[in-house]
């Protein structure tokens, strides 16, 4: 089970009336509690200025997010599936050291966002789903699971396919109860578009945030680390 961390000492902004565009607020902290009820919420963290910038709150609208029935699976990303081993929650510091490679365009996890993920995985709240080609980890994902919830944070890929895989994966253990979990991606891409994520109003997403957050988490993030 996730260990509960202290509350934040922080009055969050609201998510469904940011000040400015997307952004509800700037400032406040990293601390498990803070980003506890961030997420739980409807916000999430970002800089404003890559890794340079002030920390800040954000509330896209509209927001990205994955149906877990609507997930699109190629022909050739299901031969990918049987060519990588997938484990989870076994290599969650090197996920987030891969996503944070500053080489990497619109590069914005810095340290402090690096160390406060890996508190947040240590007390049970973040995970990460690993990608591997023999030895090698080749790709992807964490984020936060809070009940039925799952936000995404990052991904990345080094070996064709890998992140999808990852994603798949995801979907899979999200799913694997029948649940109607929430799969937050933040923002839509046309490479999210082009695996089944949609768009949401902002007030939407907060409808199923508080529906999702009802719902346990899935066996596989509840039972320890795999």
């Amino acid at each position: 089970m996730p260990v509960e961390p202290p509350p934040t000492r922080w009055s969050l902004p609201r998510a469904g009336a940011p000040l400015l565009g997307e952004i509800a607020g700037v400032g406040a902290d990293l601390e498990p509690g803070t980003l506890l009820e961030a997420y739980r919420s409807g916000l999430f963290p970002m800089r404003l200025d890559g890794v340079h910038g002030p920390l800040a709150w954000w509330s896209p609208g509209p927001r990205g997010v994955l149906p877990l029935d609507g997930l699109r699976v190629s022909r050739s990303l299901r031969r990918s599936l049987r060519r990588y081993t997938v484990t989870v929650d076994q290599a969650f510091a090197e996920v987030v050291d891969a996503c944070a490679d500053p080489a990497r365009e619109g590069a914005w996890i810095d340290d402090e966002i690096r160390a406060a993920y890996v508190r947040l995985s240590q007390l049970g709240w973040a995970h990460s789903v690993e990608v591997w080609d023999g030895p090698e980890l080749v790709g992807g994902l964490y984020g936060v699971a809070v009940g039925g919830l799952f936000a995404g944070e990052s991904m990345f890929h080094r070996a064709v396919d890998a992140s999808k895989v990852a994603l798949v994966h995801l979907v899979r253990l999200l799913s694997e109860d029948g649940q109607p979990r929430l799969l937050d991606v933040q923002w839509s891409t046309p490479h999210l578009a082009s695996l089944g994520v949609v768009e949401v109003s902002r007030r939407r997403y907060l409808r199923l945030l508080r529906a999702a957050l009802e719902l346990p988490l899935p066996a596989a993030l509840d039972d320890g680390r795999r």
